[in-house]
């Protein structure tokens, strides 16, 4: 059960949606995406989490 106090923060880190990062993504003419970009895009850095950042 004390590994629960550890595990939570850490959980909330890694879903946590940073408004920075996908700001910077626009700025960088891309847009945020779950997972793997499709195949016209390329991956072009990280949104935040498990989200990437792709552009055409």
């Amino acid at each position: 059960m004390k590994i629960l106090y550890l595990l939570f923060p850490f959980f909330l880190l890694l879903v946590q949606d940073a408004a920075g990062s996908a700001i910077g993504c626009r700025q960088r003419r891309g847009f945020c995406t779950f997972g793997k970009c499709r195949y016209p895009t390329t991956p072009i850095g990280r949104c935040s989490g498990f989200r990437t950042c792709c552009r055409r």
